[in-house]
Order: structure tokens, then C-alpha cells, then sequence
């Protein structure tokens, strides 16, 4: 509450509607601090190669610079054996890279999500350690570097996801609701019958036709994730296509098309905004429990469900499971603050 009480009453009254949900929103500490570690912890999960990787960054050599990450060097480079591409994690290798007064700048976490840990001190799956902070899973791989990946492929499919289901909704609810009548009808029993598919036992049937891909799992739910969001579409087209100012646009000639995208869809946004949030971690939940059933990505790609799966594969190893279980609750929580507050936000009954 600090910036309302600090205006006066004149300044709270030219402010407008944006402004007022802004500061409503910034209000509720909880979901405002939320949205800034969300973004803070997306925006960093997007540089993960720079984060997490079993390449350095740059390598000074012999008074040249080589840059792993942009070229693929062999070992012999660096005075090496063998002509084959090199694993900058051997002994053997660093050693040779950090003699005399050659240096080479790693990044935080010296694994990939796909690299394994061929020197690791006991049997996978491994124990957090000082060389694999968070452990490893059943095959070597560092399961911190996983999880720095899979957070940003789980967000960036719900961010895709989210965004063709709010396309694809708003354009069939607004259709359905500013023209009613019979199209509204018919529309409605067409959603019915496809709302009745079982959508899971289409990802099963496809899952054993196609190859898995990141592709095919939006093309998928995309199909089905739109209908929740059309209804509330719908509802504000049927509740603003009768009122004043649309009766007057259409008096003036102006077409169809205008009046639905630039006079009604404006003023119907107050429920697609307030469920983003939740269709984001809904689009979360559903990659990570496709991913635990084995009917979702590759099993080369990072992935929270497949972490998942593993730590019920492997009960000793608690690492799995625990620190999968925390950033996936940690996420759907800020998602959830997120939400409430921007529904309290766009509350125009309040102050």
C-alpha cells in the first residue's frame, strides 16, 4: 500500500484504469516479488549453456583463444593423444589446459544436461558432491544442469502452448459470442463432442504412430487447450454485443471484424489475463506428467517429468526426486501468486 497512500486523492483520480490495476497489482507483495523471481529465474534459465556446461566459455592456450561453445576443438589442440573431439572435464585434459600460464574460464556448473560424469567417485546414481552438486541420475548425468534445462524447456512449451490457446480461444469464443444465434449453437455442440475425446488415449495412439517431439506434444494439446478459455471469451462477447457502443459502431457503418477486435476484445480481457498464470502451470503439469508416463519428449531431453520418473526408479537416490519435487512446486507456486494478484488487479471493484 505504500505508493496509494502517498498520493493524494487528485492523483488517485486522473490515474487510469492500466495505472490503477498496476498499482493494485504491485500492492500484493506476494504475487509482485513472485513475477520478478519468475522472470529473474526464466531470463537466467535462458542462458543455460553460459550457466551449465561441460565446455568452458573461452580457453587461453599458448597465447591463442579458442571458444568451445562456438567451435568443437579435438584434444590435440591442447596437447592431447587422440584427434577426437575433447572432454574438458578429463584430468588429464585440465591439466594440460591450465599448465604454465594457460587458463581457461568455466562456467558455473561444468556439466551439460547430456553429459555424463565418467570420473565420478561412486556408482550412479551418484550423491551430491563437490563435482555434481545435486548428484546424478541412473546414467551419470549431472542433475543440476538437467534441471537448469528442463525449467526452461517446460516454460517455453507452456509459454507456446498458452499463447496458441489464447489465439485459438479468443478468436472461436469471440465468433460464438458477438454473433450468437445459430452459429453459437452449433459451435457449442461441436465443443461438446470434442471436449468428450479422450485426450490421453490420443497422445497414447499418436505417441505410438510418431516419434516423440516437442512438436508434436503442442500440436497435440493444443488441439484441446483452447476450450476453457473460448467459454469465458464467449461470455463476455454474448454480455457486451447488445450494449451501447456497439450498437452505435454498427449503426456507423463499422464492420464486423473492428467492432469484435477493437471495441469488444479490449474490454473482454479481464478474464483471459487473469488466467494466465494458471494456464501456464497447467501447461507445465501436463509436459512433466506426460513426461512421467513416457509419452512426451525424447528420452534425451531434459526433463522434469523423466527426473521424476527416475527418483520413483531409484528410491534411495531421495536427490532425484526431492529436488525435481521442489522446483516444480517452487514454480507452480510463484505461478499461482502470480495469478491471484493479477486477478485482485484487474478487480475493478476495488480501490
Amino acid at each position: 500500500m505504500d505508493k496509494q497512500v502517498n498520493l493524494t486523492n487528485d492523483q488517485l483520480i486522473n490515474l487510469s484504469p492500466r495505472q490503477r490495476a498496476w498499482m493494485r497489482f504491485k500492492n500484493n507483495r506476494r504475487g509482485y516479488y513472485s513475477l520478478w523471481i519468475f522472470v529473474i529465474l526464466f531470463v537466467l534459465s535462458l542462458f543455460a549453456e553460459l550457466i551449465s556446461n561441460d565446455k568452458p566459455i573461452i580457453i587461453q592456450f599458448e597465447q591463442q583463444y579458442y571458444f568451445p561453445l562456438l567451435s568443437d576443438y579435438p584434444e590435440t589442440t591442447f596437447g592431447g593423444d587422440f584427434v577426437t573431439m575433447t572432454d574438458y572435464n578429463d584430468p588429464y585434459i585440465i591439466k594440460k589446459i591450465t599448465k604454465d600460464d594457460n587458463w581457461a574460464l568455466y562456467p558455473l556448473n561444468h556439466y551439460s544436461f547430456d553429459s555424463i560424469n565418467y570420473f565420478a567417485d561412486s556408482p550412479n546414481p551418484a550423491a551430491p558432491s563437490s563435482q555434481n552438486f545435486l548428484g546424478t541420475d541412473d546414467r551419470g548425468r549431472d542433475v543440476l544442469a538437467r534441471l537448469i534445462y528442463g525449467f526452461r524447456l517446460s516454460v517455453i512449451f507452456a509459454l507456446v502452448l498458452t499463447a496458441i490457446g489464447v489465439v485459438i480461444g479468443i478468436i472461436i469464443g469471440g465468433l460464438q459470442g458477438y454473433f450468437a444465434g445459430k452459429i453459437d449453437l452449433v459451435a457449442q455442440r461441436l465443443i461438446e463432442v470434442w471436449s468428450s475425446m479422450p485426450e490421453l488415449y490420443l497422445l497414447i495412439i499418436f505417441a505410438s504412430i510418431f516419434k516423440p517431439s516437442i512438436g508434436l506434444l503442442i500440436i497435440l494439446l493444443s488441439l484441446f487447450g483452447w476450450m476453457g478459455l473460448s467459454d469465458y471469451v464467449r461470455a463476455e462477447f454474448l454480455r457486451g454485443r447488445n450494449l451501447d457502443y456497439v450498437q452505435a459502431a454498427r449503426s456507423m457503418g463499422v464492420s464486423n471484424i473492428n467492432i469484435m477486435f477493437k471495441h469488444l476484445l479490449p474490454n473482454s480481457m479481464v478474464p483471459v489475463l487473469t488466467f494466465l498464470p494458471f494456464r501456464i502451470s497447467g501447461a507445465i503439469l501436463a509436459l512433466t506428467s506426460l513426461d512421467y508416463l513416457g509419452l512426451g519428449v525424447p528420452p534425451s531431453t531434459p526433463s522434469l517429468g523423466e527426473l521424476l520418473s527416475q527418483g520413483k526408479e531409484n528410491i534411495d537416490a531421495w536427490w532425484l526426486s526431492m529436488t525435481t519435487f521442489s522446483v516444480l512446486v517452487g514454480t507452480l507456486v510463484l505461478l499461482i501468486f502470480i495469478g491471484e494478484a493479477l486477478r485482485e488487479a484487474l478487480d475493478t471493484r476495488r480501490g
